[in-house]
């Protein structure tokens, strides 16, 4: 018999016993489908923190002032005065991986347009800083070395920002807004940058020069923390511990006294929680797919019934000329297109439901082509499997004794 012959013989057999060919099809599409929508879950989720991931910046380390220590109380991280411009000049000069910095100030500021006002943070940046953390104007341009030089009083805006103290078609570029009794001239408005990984929302912020914020708002002669960018990922480790000991000697630390700054890179942060977010998917795509045992187990017992109950047949077919290998593949081929017929319901399912889940319940997802092929692949596999011994035993039944079968 060849393979057409075959699979038409099978839908036919398959055919005969309707209700029975569903049942046994269920752990199957059960199982694909839930594979697929784990697989999705995971998979968005995954790809929305290598989003966030970008979002961060160019491979960002992030150094602050840090604690210090007064008569055995710790005063918590920025509670040193010790970071310094001086230092991210010296960052730039002499450690090889890192290709921008940025000093930064913080400042709380109650920003006053006419009569609305709002609290945000005012940023105090230096022009790098955007091109460090990735982020676009959406109007305006960008202040130059020359304001930060000349500490002016030219700022730019986020979304949030504005929304609050714009009227909704009023645009901010070239207006002047009041920050601690000071006009400051918007020169550009922030591109949307939405929540961080963290759960803040970075575009209710205001942006200025460092040296306005250092000399005009708090008064002070130092930085809170620096921003940097490496020239890759792989730089990021080697660039730190150059940074440690750069900054350990600047500062004059002895080798018994701790770092009075802190660095880190959020990037290590967002990959961790990547790392875990793909292990969840696996270990949900696992228990999902206990569906498709139980499903091929449902499989083998289906085919073992048929077995004896077509056991007069096997014995006639074979009383014509019928091969062992032909019973055999008679059989399996039953086997898997039982399991693949499952398949291909559990995957259009399997769509369907990661579709209801992103919209229902606004989880995002993501089903890849890659997914589909491994359950299809696994979907003919469970048919192989569980398909194999119940065809071995039909194909090794004796004639005879087949063809006396009551």
């Amino acid at each position: 018999m060849d393979v057409r012959e075959i699979l038409r013989v099978s839908m036919r057999a398959l055919a005969r016993n309707k209700m029975r060919t569903v049942l046994t099809m269920l752990g199957i599409i059960i199982g694909v489908g839930a594979v697929i929508c784990t697989v999705a879950i995971g998979q968005g989720a995954s790809n929305q923190v290598q989003d966030q991931i970008k979002s961060l910046g160019d491979n960002i380390i992030f150094i602050s002032a840090g604690s210090i220590n007064k008569g055995g109380v710790h005063m918590g991280s920025q509670a040193t005065k010790t970071l310094t411009v001086a230092d991210g000049t010296a960052i730039l000069a002499e450690v090889p991986f890192i290709k921008w910095v940025s000093p930064s100030v913080g400042y709380g500021a109650q920003v006053v347009y006419g009569a609305n006002n709002w609290f945000t943070h005012a940023s105090g940046v230096s022009p790098d800083y955007l091109k460090i953390r990735h982020w676009a104007l959406a109007a305006g341009s960008v202040f130059n070395q020359r304001d930060v030089d000349v500490a002016s009083n030219v700022c730019l805006l986020g979304q949030t920002v504005v929304k609050n103290l714009f009227a909704p078609n009023e645009d901010p570029v070239g207006k002047t807004v009041r920050i601690s009794n000071l006009p400051f001239q918007v020169i550009g408005v922030l591109a949307t940058k939405g929540s961080s990984p963290f759960g803040g929302d970075e575009d209710d912020t205001i942006m200025m020069p460092y040296t306005t914020v250092q000399k005009k708002l708090a008064g002070i002669s130092w930085i809170h923390f620096m921003m940097l960018s490496a020239d890759s990922m792989a730089d990021i480790q080697p660039a730190e511990d150059q940074i440690t000991a750069l900054l350990r000697q600047r500062h004059h630390l002895r080798p018994h006294e701790d770092n009075d700054f802190i660095i880190r890179s959020p990037t290590d942060f967002a990959q961790a929680q990547a790392q875990s977010g793909h292990v969840m998917t696996l270990l949900l795509a696992s228990i999902a797919s206990v569906s498709l045992l139980v499903g091929g187990i449902g499989i083998m017992n289906i085919m073992l019934v048929s077995v004896t109950e077509r056991t007069r047949e096997i014995g006639v077919r074979m009383a014509v000329g019928a091969t062992e290998s032909d019973v055999q593949g008679q059989f399996l081929s039953e086997a898997v297109v039982l399991s693949l017929l499952g398949g291909s319901i559990g995957i259009i399912l399997g769509l369907g439901g990661s579709s209801i889940i992103a919209r229902a319940l606004h989880w995002p997802t993501l089903v890849s082509p890659s997914s589909i092929v491994i359950a299809v692949f696994f979907s003919a596999a469970v048919g192989i499997f569980f398909g194999y011994y119940p065809a071995r035993r039909a194909a090794h039944l004796d004639p005879i004794e087949a063809l006396r079968y009551e």
